[in-house]
């Protein structure tokens, strides 16, 4: 079992990698970090001897300063490599470095220069050292006008203003969780490569993104319909999207019922997608689910008695409730990284409609059993 640490393990990329980790507990034991060990170097003395791993991630992207990104990320670079020389560590050092290196900033500068300062150290100390040149990162929980033009895109989008493109030019992107499989994987083989180049997935000019996530916005946000995911990155994509909901506001959404002498005619859902849909009786009291998907795209929609679903984001505490009822049929839709359930909370047999973006695979499930 690899002992793996995190250095910004709370950030956006840290934090995904560190989920990801945490899918296989027989493989990987995570050690947990915290940004205050660098202010205390018995702390982080104490976490680099337990590390057989280091994925060094902390860094500071936008301050208004460029100075004082600069100082920051050397400033890291430097309590690392004194915390692995005090220590005698010979622990396998990752670094995320940026495809910014080469741009004339200071970002850019403190990223080369930091790769050059852990490479210096592992020739020095016979260590092992990947210095990963990254290209720009999307993906859930990227911080709006801090991360990524596309977590600002979709914050606007989904928060009732209105996005703004600065340069429409053509924009290198790999998603978060492709990007996670690349760092895995330098962990498994363990290869040492002072530069390590990760290749983009997809390029796409601003416009062209933003395109998409409007499209998303109209039929998807605004009247639920599952749009065309036609690509790799259009899921992905549109995972992102999702994940920027105002969730406790947004749900349950009320289904359209048309009604006559026969009864009510209610559409559940409209795709541009296929999948597989399923039907379930659950009797009082009963709760199912407590799961999370990483890829799927889910929809439980509620057309007889009453329920209660529920939400909670893995690595947070906070739950969100939401009640329907069968005579007000109502829907909820599953974000990724999202463990959820539903349970009757009524008096006779509950009748739900599933629908997910993909037929059930004992192989691949993509379902990982968390408590809500």
């Amino acid at each position: 079992m690899k002992k793996i640490g995190i250095t910004g393990q709370n950030g956006f990329v840290g934090s995904h990698l560190y989920n990801t980790l945490g899918l296989k507990p027989e493989q990987y034991k995570r050690i947990d970090f915290d940004r205050s060990f660098f202010d205390h170097p018995d702390q982080l003395d104490a976490f680099v001897k337990q590390c057989d791993v280091i994925v060094h991630l902390a860094a500071m992207n936008r301050h208004p300063d460029p100075e004082v990104i600069f100082n920051n990320n050397i400033e890291l670079v430097k309590k690392l490599t004194d915390s692995l020389e005090r220590t005698g560590s010979k622990a396998h050092v990752l670094f995320s470095s940026s495809s910014q290196e080469e741009k004339d900033n200071l970002y850019g500068k403190s990223k080369k220069e930091g790769r050059v300062l852990l490479a210096d150290w592992a020739k020095k100390a016979d260590g092992k050292f990947t210095g990963m040149i990254i290209p720009n990162v999307f993906g859930p929980f990227g911080k709006p006008n801090y991360n990524s033009f596309v977590a600002t895109f979709c914050y606007k989008l989904t928060h009732g203003e209105i996005p703004v493109i600065d340069n429409d030019s053509e924009v290198k992107l790999i998603y978060v969780g492709e990007l996670v499989q690349k760092i895995i994987g330098q962990i498994e083989t363990a290869d040492t490569k002072e530069l390590y180049e990760v290749k983009h997935t997809s390029v796409n000019k601003v416009s062209e993104v933003l395109a998409k996530l409007e499209n998303y916005k109209r039929l998807y946000f605004d009247n639920g319909e599952v749009p065309q995911l036609t690509s790799a990155f259009d899921l992905n994509l549109f995972n992102t999207f999702r994940c920027y909901f105002d969730i406790k506001n947004h749900y349950p959404v009320k289904f359209t019922q048309h009604t006559d002498p026969r009864g009510a005619f209610v559409e559940v859902i409209r795709l541009g997608i296929g999948g597989q849909c399923s039907f379930s009786t659950t009797v009082p009291g009963i709760t199912r689910g407590d799961h999370f998907h990483t890829r799927k795209i889910e929809r439980f929609a509620v057309i007889k008695g009453e329920a209660l679903i529920q939400l909670r984001k893995i690595d947070t505490d906070e739950i969100f409730d939401f009640y329907l009822k069968g005579d007000e049929p109502a829907y909820v839709d599953m974000p990724i990284w999202y463990t959820h359930n539903i349970k009757n909370i009524g008096n006779e047999d509950l009748y739900t409609i599933f629908w997910i973006n993909e037929a059930f695979n004992p192989e691949d499930p993509d379902t990982y059993f968390v408590k809500v």
